[in-house]
């Protein structure tokens, strides 16, 4: 299955290869469309000269490293916090896994074993975490024993819930529908 978040061929493309791109894109996922957070990998590498590595990512000056997602447009609504953001994702997956990110799914024991690791990812939370293991497998074949139940919500079948659902233009439509009955059902609407 081919990777649709940016709705960008080109950053999709980048998505759909290097699992530290899709890794950074959720990280990006808060406060902005999800279009554009998925894009800022592309964007990264586009303005590096070549695809993202953790290494040279968690070795790269702070200042310098914001000053590049900060260059217009701008990777993300708060570039600065951000790059930090990245950067310290970068240097966990460096120590963690050697830079490795697929690492971290290729030998889970389980899929509670997965959300574990996922959840220790710094910027990592539980639902983000939940989020990015349903886009694993229901969009990248990794399916630990329990993975749904670990995903939570966001695993069920047939939902449209997150990006783990997107998967083309309608349902990209459908999830965010899904999302603002949410948020209407919140507020007692």
């Amino acid at each position: 299955m081919r990777i649709q978040l940016a709705q960008r061929d080109e950053a999709d493309e980048l998505l759909g290869r290097s699992p530290l791109a899709l890794l950074v894109g959720m990280l990006l996922d808060q406060q902005i469309p999800m279009e554009w957070a998925f894009t800022g990998p592309h964007t990264i590498s586009e303005r590096l000269g070549h695809d993202l590595t953790a290494e040279e990512i968690a070795a790269c000056d702070p200042e310098a490293f914001a000053a590049l997602l900060a260059q217009k447009p701008a990777v993300h609504r708060y570039p600065k916090s951000m790059a930090a953001r990245v950067q310290q994702l970068a240097a966990y997956l460096v120590e963690h896994y050697d830079g490795r990110p697929e690492l971290i799914w290729s030998d889970a024991a389980d899929g509670k074993d997965l959300l574990k690791r996922l959840q220790a990812l710094p910027g990592y939370g539980k639902q983000k975490a939940q989020i990015f293991l349903a886009l694993l497998g229901k969009q990248l074949g990794v399916q630990p024993s329990g993975w749904r139940e670990a995903a939570g919500l966001y695993g069920e079948e047939g939902s449209y819930r997150s990006v783990a659902d997107v998967v083309d233009t309608d349902s990209l439509g459908r999830v965010r529908a899904a999302k603002q009955e949410a948020k209407r059902a919140a507020k007692g609407e």
